[in-house]
């Protein structure tokens, strides 16, 4: 499902404060540093491993396993890749806007949830961004895991009501006569944005526009990183 910025669309499932009628702020976000503190929600997630492996029922080691897997080799490198042989191969570019899973699962690249990956790609005149308002449905196969500001209530929900002001307290400004489109991903479709290549990178390998693109440029609440700042 696709939203656009013009007006305050009809929705399914929206809160428009989040739970406790919270709001989001800059602070709530994790962005692309670490935090130290822990939510409520991972605290409790900690104890419950902690109980869980107690009792015998699951092995804490091999959890941690999983998880430096998808965050260290699955991870978003598998999206940056996906972008930037986009940005440099113009039959996988055409490819990838005519059958995005097909042309992700060529490179290796499926999910253990079997969904519909559509790639989105962002321009002058359109710049996407991507929720989950429902639960936090995320292409694990290219991006890894879901930051937790993701999983919010209130990014899920202001997300949609009010997209610009969310993209600004991620530190992206857009022209004013750029569209702000939301998509909505499901356990059957997810999204995976297709951010605009930095201008400067001619000449650049695929590795090396691999390293420009970050998660929040996938999600839609980031931009590629220009040349000067990535090095």
């Amino acid at each position: 499902m696709v939203v656009s910025n013009r007006g305050v669309p009809s929705y399914r499932c929206i809160n428009t404060q989040g739970e406790g009628g919270g709001t989001m702020t800059s602070h709530g976000h994790d962005h692309d540093g670490d935090h130290s503190h822990l939510t409520e929600t991972e605290a409790r997630v900690r104890a419950l491993e902690s109980l869980l492996s107690a009792k015998g029922y699951i092995d804490s080691a091999a959890v941690d396993r999983i998880i430096q897997t998808y965050e260290t080799k699955i991870g978003p490198r598998n999206g940056a890749h996906v972008v930037a042989k986009s940005w440099v191969e113009p039959e996988f570019e055409a490819w990838l806007r005519r059958d995005s899973s097909a042309a992700i699962h060529s490179l290796g690249y499926h999910s253990r949830q079997g969904e519909h990956i559509e790639a989105v790609f962002n321009s002058d005149e359109v710049h996407h961004l991507v929720v989950c308002t429902l639960c936090s449905c995320y292409p694990w196969s290219v991006l890894g895991l879901p930051p937790t500001w993701y999983k919010s209530p209130p990014f899920r929900s202001r997300a949609v009501i009010d997209p610009r002001g969310v993209l600004a307290e991620f530190g992206v400004t857009l022209d004013p006569a750029t569209r702000v489109e939301v998509h909505d991903s499901t356990a059957e479709i997810r999204y995976l944005v297709i951010p605009q290549r930095p201008a400067g990178t001619e000449g650049y390998s695929l590795e090396q526009l691999a390293d420009l693109v970050t998660r929040n440029a996938m999600i839609g609440t980031g931009l590629a990183r220009a040349p000067q700042v990535a090095s």
